[in-house]
């Protein structure tokens, strides 16, 4: 049973991941917007946690240096203690100024550790920042050929319409020269029926005058 609902999950997945590409075929700048965003995001969730990186290296040097005075402090009064005879009150200092020397050492490590982590993310991040940039450039690039292809689309249509549109623009020409043809004849036919009618005209008076 297993068996079949990994092959489902995996033709799912695959369904998807072929979904997605023909998105990005169709329209790759809504899909670079898309990753864009999402890298957007990551860039941002990584400078909170290297934020919160630094507020852990203030706070281990801050423990130490509690803990480094508080182990001298210890010593100190071990040392009074011993003076004094007080067996058991020196045994108790020496024992807190060791605790408090170990966790000084400690807190002594985690804080160099940090500071080396924080350079390399440091570095890591300012290269997140550069490959998002570039992206940024490359949607310009894309941005910029798709304009320019619109451009010569819609020059094109006007300068080569048969192009554009192809067999129904040929129709559309034919009626447009059969109409041009049509009116012509028409002009042409009034031109004649006006001249014949002037002509005609222009003789009766003159039949008139000479009868």
């Amino acid at each position: 049973m297993s068996n079949v609902f990994t092959r489902l999950k995996e033709s799912i997945v695959s369904d998807i991941n072929d979904l997605l590409d023909q998105k990005e075929q169709r329209n790759p700048i809504a899909t670079l917007n898309q990753y864009l965003r999402r890298c957007e995001k990551e860039v941002k969730r990584v400078r909170e946690l290297i934020n919160r990186q630094y507020v852990l290296k203030d706070t281990f040097i801050k423990e130490y240096h509690h803990t480094s005075e508080m182990a001298e402090k210890r010593k100190h009064q071990s040392e009074i203690a011993e003076r004094a005879g007080e067996t058991e009150l020196y045994a108790f200092a020496i024992k807190e100024q060791e605790d408090y020397a170990q966790k000084a050492s400690r807190l002594k490590t985690s804080y160099e550790t940090t500071v080396k982590q924080l350079d390399h993310l440091e570095r890591k991040y300012a290269e997140m920042k550069r490959k998002l940039k570039d992206m940024y450039l490359k949607r310009m690039e894309l941005m910029s050929r798709e304009n320019i292809a619109n451009v010569n689309h819609r020059i094109d249509r006007v300068i080569h319409p048969e192009h554009a549109f192809g067999q129904s623009f040929s129709k559309f020409e034919e009626s447009d020269m059969y109409l041009e043809r049509l009116e012509q004849k028409v002009n042409n036919d009034y031109h004649h029926y006006t001249i014949d009618a002037r002509i005609k005209q222009l003789e009766q008076e003159l039949e008139k005058k000479n009868g």
